[in-house]
């Protein structure tokens, strides 16, 4: 862990965490914590076991063995949505948006995680009802100003470019009110221009919303551009950990990548 941390507080705390699919274990004792404020990087080949990570940190998946929790208290017990509610969020590697649904529809959908009113308020439209919409379509435009998507706001979702998409895809995240994001391959997709947009989009999730970010990502430019921390996976066991000059110096993570070292992969 980065110095500086440990005054802040311990948002993911992962002890020894194994999950195995039949004979195949697919993470192996994985030990990490993640704290308030920080932007890490999840790195690793292709079936290095990340998304399985990121599916058990967000209760998709329950580990074989092992404890994680969120906050102090063990996640074993909770489902995805409920996780969510508690204040984690996370997109996936194929866009999963309403693309019929306007653009300023998605958001209002994943705020709604913490309206308070019932279902007979709903039908019968009450001033709880009312004040409680009004202000999540409030705040879904105050997100679409802030990260230049409201001239688009009542267009379908579908309809955006990639880049767009993707970058909506993430405002639905945050729209949930997180207090960590994990972000499944963000830039997958894009061309330099759309992921010199989203670099700049992280920055200013974690900077002005104070949402700590975890990310999985093979563009390695994004990666050691924005990344404070790297975690590298390979075969399901975490092999390094550092800051981007400590990761590409590393000869294990020189070996997984095929012998290549990160000069010549982000290049």
């Amino acid at each position: 862990m980065l110095n500086g941390t440990h005054n802040k507080e311990v948002l993911i705390d992962a002890d020894k965490v194994t999950i195995k699919f039949g004979g195949l274990t697919a993470v192996s004792e994985f030990t990490n914590k993640i704290v308030s404020g920080e932007l890490v990087g999840l790195i690793g080949p292709n079936g290095a076991g990340k998304t399985t990570l990121f599916n058990m940190l967000t209760g998709v998946y329950k580990p074989t063995s092992g404890v994680i929790k969120f906050c102090g208290t063990d996640t074993l017990k909770f489902k995805p949505y409920e996780l969510s509610q508690k204040g984690i969020s996370r997109t996936f590697q194929n866009i999963r948006l309403f693309k019929e649904l306007s653009v300023l529809d998605n958001i209002r959908i994943a705020a709604h995680q913490h309206t308070s009113y019932s279902m007979v308020e709903s039908l019968f439209k009450s001033p709880r009802m009312r004040r409680e919409e009004n202000k999540i379509k409030d705040m879904a435009f105050d997100l679409l100003k802030i990260f230049k998507l409201q001239e688009r706001a009542y267009e379908e979702a579908g309809s955006l470019p990639y880049g767009q998409q993707r970058r909506l895809e993430i405002l639905r995240a945050l729209a949930t009110e997180p207090k960590i994001m994990m972000l499944d391959e963000p830039a997958a997709g894009m061309n330099h221009s759309e992921t010199h947009e989203l670099m700049e989009t992280i920055h200013k999730i974690r900077d002005q919303f104070k949402v700590t970010i975890l990310l999985i990502e093979h563009d390695m430019k994004l990666v050691m551009g924005i990344c404070e921390r790297i975690l590298v996976l390979d075969h399901g066991v975490l092999i390094c950990e550092g800051d981007a000059k400590t990761v590409q110096k590393n000869p294990e993570v020189i070996k997984a990548y095929l012998g290549a070292s990160y000069e010549e992969i982000i290049c």
